[in-house]
């Protein structure tokens, strides 16, 4: 199914450049809905915010979702310095060293007062430290924000209307290379989220009618492990999860392939329903890679714990230097945009068995699809 390049990289570009960082992710909502609304797609918010399309299939008592994240990695500030800096805390897990020397916006309760600002470490004037400059440690503790305006003191921050607090983003600033590459904070997710919409258009524009229902949930709290949490029903019989596939050394991701994760940090994928996204990789000649991510949660993990029984399965768009100075590849969007609309094209894994929560034990797709032959008889006879 052909994937709009076009649309998928203005989706992209727009929505990089759109700061939401977790807890302020309103503004990125509202686009995203747009976008959903003018592809006729119809959605709902949760009172959190939460957005779910959905696209109605012939099948409409059971479903399947895909889940994406809008919220990103960013700071809120902890404190008033007396010397008219910033002390912040982050928001979401990523390290201060990649922080350091990033563009910032920070925003005040007053909506019409945004400032801009650079975070910098403590020694950050090699003429006046010299190599101090290079044994100061890695910390939030040891960087300060210094905003683009004339301020000295602590008084001079709340006469601007800075408070603790208030939101901080990391400026984005993404590039396309001439080659394809996308170099941006924040690819984690906005590149998911520009797949799952080029998926959804195509879908449309090929006006085919769906096996099963599908909705496609966008949640805003991935990054502080409250994602998936809400926002979909018993009905859901799958769910595939779309975030970055870790590209670093050990990792078998790739910048330039979609890849297809077997377990993270909370264990194993459902065996069927990644075996399946393999197969549909295979068919439609998409190029993949199978990994395993040790320190990674995504939207699936929530989904679990807060009770949805379904089957899950993660697939990502390669990303270098995750939640660092981020790195993909347009081809590796593309390709997950195109798993995504073959997947919601294609039935359930088990059609007959997944259509219902429950089941006989009878028909359990068990010994034919995941056979387990007995252990040898280490001291025959013995039992």
């Amino acid at each position: 199914m052909a994937i709009d390049d076009e649309y998928l990289r203005d989706v992209l570009l727009e929505l990089l450049r759109t700061p939401s960082p977790s807890g302020r992710t309103d503004a990125v909502m509202q686009i995203i809905g747009d976008h959903l609304q003018e592809l006729g797609v119809p959605i709902r918010l949760t009172r959190r915010g939460v957005l779910r399309a959905t696209l109605t299939g012939q099948a409409a008592d059971t479903s399947r979702a895909v889940v994406v994240h809008a919220d990103t990695i960013g700071c809120m500030v902890k404190r008033l310095k007396e010397n008219g800096r910033v002390e912040v805390v982050p928001i979401g897990t990523h390290s201060a060293r990649f922080a350091e020397g990033a563009h910032v916006t920070l925003f005040t309760d007053d909506l019409t007062r945004i400032h801009t600002g650079t975070v910098l470490p403590l020694m950050s004037s090699g003429h006046n430290f010299g190599d101090a400059v290079d044994t100061q440690g890695v910390g939030w503790h040891q960087v300060e924000i210094r905003l683009d305006e004339p301020v000295e003191t602590r008084q001079d921050l709340i006469d601007l209307g800075v408070s603790i607090g208030d939101f901080v983003a990391l400026d984005a600033a993404p590039q396309i290379t001439p080659n394809g590459y996308v170099k941006s904070r924040h690819l984690d997710d906005k590149a998911g989220l520009a797949a799952c919409l080029a998926a959804v258009k195509a879908l449309v524009d090929d006006g085919g009618s769906l096996p099963v229902t599908a909705h496609l949930l966008v949640t805003i709290g991935e990054e502080v492990g409250i994602g998936a949490t809400h926002g979909l029903d018993d009905d859901v019989a799958e769910l595939v999860a779309v975030d970055n596939g870790v590209v670093s050394e050990g990792q078998a991701s790739r910048e330039d392939t979609v890849n297809i994760g077997m377990l993270d940090s909370t264990g194993p994928f459902d065996y069927h329903l990644t075996r399946r996204l393999i197969a549909l990789c295979e068919k439609n000649d998409l190029p993949f890679r199978r990994d395993v991510y040790r320190f990674y949660r995504s939207d699936a993990a929530p989904a679990v714990e807060s009770g949805l029984e379904c089957r899950t399965a993660l697939i990502g768009f390669g990303v270098d230097s995750s939640h660092g100075h981020e790195r993909t590849h347009l081809d590796s969007i593309r390709y997950t945009a195109q798993l995504l609309a073959a997947y919601l094209s294609s039935p359930l894994t088990f059609s007959e068995w997944d259509d219902q929560p429950t089941g006989a034990l009878e028909d359990f797709p068990s010994h034919s699809v995941q056979p387990a032959e007995p252990e040898p008889e280490r001291y025959p006879g013995r039992h």
